[in-house]
C-alpha cells in the first residue's frame, strides 16, 4: 500500500499529460472549426459584393479579401479577429483594401452579431448609403467608415450602439457626401455615453453642438461640418477632453468662453470661424495645451501676458486676426515652440528681439505685421529655423551682413518691405534653400557677388529691385521651378538658364531686354514650362518655333516682334492666355487657335495681322 501511495503522484502526472496530449491533438484536428460555419459564410459573402481597385488613397493598402478562402479559418483571415474561448468573430479591419462596390441594406455583416470593431474606412463604397441595420451590432464599440465615400443621411439608429467608444465617420473634404439631420445629430451625441472619439469631419451637420455630450469625450474633430449657433462652455467643461477641433466653421459665433483651471485639453483649434472679442485672461490656465490653432478668426485686442503659461505648446498660429498692441515678451518663456504664426495682424513697432530666447523655433511668420524698423538680427541665432516670414511689413535699412547660423533655413521671405543695398552673399550659400522671395524691395547692385550652387532652390524671386544680374559669375539651381525676375533692369536672358532643365515659371519681364531672342533660348525643351511672361521689354526680330508645348500662359504685348507667327504655337494646346498686342506681327492669324478649348483670353491688338480671325466655336474669349 505503500509502496503505491507513492506511485499515485506519478500516475497523476501521467494521466494530466496525456490530457494534454489529447486535448491539444484533439485541437490541432478540429482548428477549422474555431470560426463558426455562419460567421464564415456571412464573411464570404461580404467579400463576393465588390471588386478591387487598382489603386487606393493609402500610402499603404493590400486588398485583404483576396486572401480569403473558403477551404480555411476565417480566423486565419486577413483582416479579421476572432475570440480564441469562442471563435466568434469580433473584429473586421478593411480599410486601405481597395475594394469597390455597394454596401445594400441587409449586408451579411449584420449577421456578425459579436463584432466590436468594424472599420472599413479608404475604400470605394459610393454610392452607398450607411446602411440603418447597422445598429443591430449592437456590441461594437469601434466604428470606423471613414474616407469611403458614402452617401446621404447619417441614420439615427447609430445612437441604438450603446457601447460605442469610438465613432469615424469623415469624409474628403472635396466630397459632398454625408448629412446628419439636426435631430438624429443631437440624438446620436446625447445617447452614446461612453463614446471616447467622434470624428465628423466634411460631414454637413448644419446645426448647433448639442449641449450634455458624453462627458467621456476625449477627442472630438467636428471640422467642415458647417456647424451653426454660438461657440458653448459646455464643451470647455467635458472633463477628459484632450483634443477639440472645430475649424473652417463659418459660422459658429460667439466668444471663447473662459476655461477653467481643470481644463485638459492638449489640442485646440478654432480657425476660420466666427469666433471674435479679446482672447480671455483665462487661456493661460491651458498649461498642457500643445498646439492652438486660432487662424482667420475675428479676435481683436491684446494677446494677453498669460499666453507665457502655455510651456508646453509646440504649435501656435494667432494669424489673420485683429489683434493690435505689442506682442507680449512672456512668449519667449514658450521654450518648446517649434511653429509661431502671428501674420495678418496690426500689432505695429519693430520686431522683438525676445524671439531669439525661442531655439526650438522651426517655422516662424510675422508677415503683415505693420512692424517698422530694421531687419531684426537677433532672428539670425535661431539655428533650427526652417522657414522666416517677415513679407508684408515696413523693414528697411540694409540687410544683416552674416546669416551663417542659418544651416536649417529653407524658405525665405523678405518681399513687399523697403530693405535696400546689395543681396549679401550668405543668402545663397545656405545649403537647405529651396525659396527665396526677396521682391518688392529697394535691393540694389550685382547679382550675385560670388558663385551660386544651390541644388535645393526650386523659387527665386528678385523681382521689382535695382539689381543688375551679373553674367559672368557660376549660378547653378539645377531644381529651379519658378524664376521671377520683372522690374529688375536685366539687360539680357539670364545665361544660367541654359543648365535649368525642371522651369515651370519664368518671368523677366519689365526689363531692358533688347534684340532678337536668342537661338538658345527658344531651343530649349522646357517640358514643364507652365508660364512664359517677356513683355514689357525691347525684343525684335522673328518669332522662332518653340518648344514649350506644356504652356498655359505666353505674354509678349510691347516689344518690337515682327512677321509671322510661327507653326509651333499650334502645338500650345494648353494654352489659356494668349497677350501679343503692341507688337508688329503680320500676315494671318493661325486658325488653329480657333481650335484650343482652353483658350480664355486672346490679345492681338496694335498689330498687323491680315486676313480673318479664327472662328472660335461655342465660348467667349475675351
Amino acid at each position: 500500500y505503500a509502496e503505491s501511495k507513492k506511485m499515485w503522484p506519478l500516475l497523476f502526472i501521467y494521466s494530466l499529460f496525456c490530457c494534454v496530449f489529447l486535448s491539444l491533438s484533439f485541437s490541432s484536428s478540429f482548428d477549422h472549426h474555431l470560426c463558426s460555419p455562419s460567421e464564415a459564410s456571412a464573411l464570404f459573402q461580404f467579400k463576393q459584393s465588390f471588386d478591387i481597385l487598382d489603386f487606393s488613397p493609402c500610402d499603404t493598402s493590400f486588398p485583404k479579401i483576396v486572401s480569403w478562402n473558403e477551404s480555411n479559418d476565417c480566423c486565419t483571415w486577413d483582416g479579421v479577429t476572432c475570440d480564441m474561448l469562442n471563435g466568434h468573430v469580433i473584429g473586421l479591419d478593411l480599410s486601405c483594401s481597395q475594394l469597390n462596390g455597394t454596401i445594400y441594406p441587409n449586408s451579411s455583416l449584420i449577421q456578425l452579431h459579436h463584432l466590436q470593431t468594424l472599420n472599413l474606412a479608404k475604400n470605394y463604397f459610393y454610392p452607398s448609403t450607411i446602411p440603418n441595420d447597422f445598429s443591430r451590432l449592437r456590441n461594437l464599440k469601434h466604428l470606423n467608415l471613414s474616407d469611403a465615400y458614402f452617401q446621404g443621411e447619417i441614420p439615427s439608429e447609430i445612437s441604438y450602439l450603446s457601447n460605442l467608444v469610438s465613432l469615424d465617420l469623415s469624409v474628403p473634404s472635396y466630397v459632398n457626401g454625408l448629412q446628419f439631420d439636426q435631430r438624429a445629430f443631437n440624438v446620436v451625441l446625447q445617447n452614446l455615453t461612453n463614446l471616447e472619439v467622434l470624428s465628423l469631419f466634411g460631414v454637413n451637420v448644419s446645426s448647433p453642438i448639442p449641449m450634455n455630450l458624453s462627458s467621456s469625450l476625449r477627442y472630438i474633430n467636428l471640422k467642415v461640418t458647417n456647424l451653426e449657433g454660438v461657440l458653448t462652455e459646455s464643451l470647455f467643461l467635458l472633463p477628459n477632453l484632450e483634443t477639440l477641433y472645430l475649424s473652417n466653421n463659418y459660422l459658429l459665433k460667439g466668444v471663447l468662453p473662459k476655461i477653467h483651471p481643470s481644463n485638459t485639453l492638449l489640442e485646440l483649434d478654432i480657425s476660420y470661424t466666427g469666433i471674435s472679442g479679446e482672447l480671455p485672461d483665462s487661456i493661460g490656465t491651458l498649461s498642457s495645451l500643445t498646439r492652438l490653432y486660432l487662424y482667420g478668426c475675428q479676435f481683436s485686442g491684446r494677446v494677453p501676458d498669460s499666453i507665457g503659461n502655455l510651456t508646453q505648446i509646440r504649435y501656435l498660429n494667432f494669424g489673420n486676426n485683429y489683434f493690435t498692441g505689442n506682442i507680449p515678451s512672456t512668449i519667449s518663456k514658450l521654450k518648446h515652440l517649434a511653429v509661431l504664426a502671428l501674420s495678418s495682424n496690426s500689432f505695429g513697432g519693430e520686431i522683438p528681439n525676445f524671439f531669439s530666447n525661442l531655439r526650438e523655433l522651426r517655422y516662424l511668420s510675422l508677415s503683415n505685421c505693420s512692424f517698422i524698423g530694421p531687419f531684426p538680427s537677433p532672428l539670425l541665432s535661431l539655428t533650427q529655423l526652417e522657414t522666416l516670414d517677415l513679407s508684408r511689413n515696413s523693414l528697411s535699412g540694409l540687410f544683416p551682413r552674416n546669416a551663417s547660423m542659418l544651416q536649417k533655413l529653407a524658405e525665405l521671405d523678405l518681399s513687399y518691405n523697403s530693405l535696400n543695398g546689395t543681396i549679401p552673399s550668405w543668402v545663397f550659400t545656405l545649403p537647405l534653400l529651396s525659396s527665396v522671395s526677396l521682391h518688392h524691395n529697394r535691393l540694389s547692385g550685382s547679382f550675385p557677388q560670388s558663385p551660386v550652387n544651390l541644388t535645393n532652390l526650386s523659387t527665386l524671386d528678385l523681382s521689382s529691385n535695382n539689381i543688375t544680374l551679373d553674367a559672368g559669375i557660376q549660378i547653378t539651381l539645377p531644381s529651379l521651378e519658378i524664376l521671377q525676375l520683372s522690374s529688375c533692369r536685366l539687360k539680357d536672358f539670364p545665361h544660367f538658364l541654359r543648365n535649368v532643365k525642371t522651369l515651370m515659371v519664368l518671368d523677366i519681364s519689365n526689363n531692358k531686354i533688347r534684340g532678337q531672342i536668342p537661338n538658345w533660348f527658344s531651343g530649349m525643351r522646357w517640358d514643364s514650362l507652365l508660364h512664359l511672361n517677356l513683355s514689357h521689354n525691347s525684343l525684335t526680330g522673328h518669332l522662332q518655333q518653340f518648344h514649350y508645348y506644356s504652356l498655359e500662359s505666353l505674354d509678349l504685348k510691347f516689344n518690337f516682334l515682327e512677321g509671322a507667327l510661327p507653326s509651333s504655337i499650334c502645338n500650345m494646346s494648353s494654352l489659356s492666355l494668349l497677350d501679343l498686342s503692341n507688337n508688329y506681327f503680320s500676315d494671318s492669324v493661325p486658325h488653329c487657335l480657333g481650335s484650343m478649348v482652353g483658350l480664355s483670353v486672346l490679345d492681338l491688338r496694335r498689330n498687323s495681322f491680315t486676313g480673318s480671325l479664327p472662328l472660335f466655336v461655342h465660348r467667349a474669349i475675351h
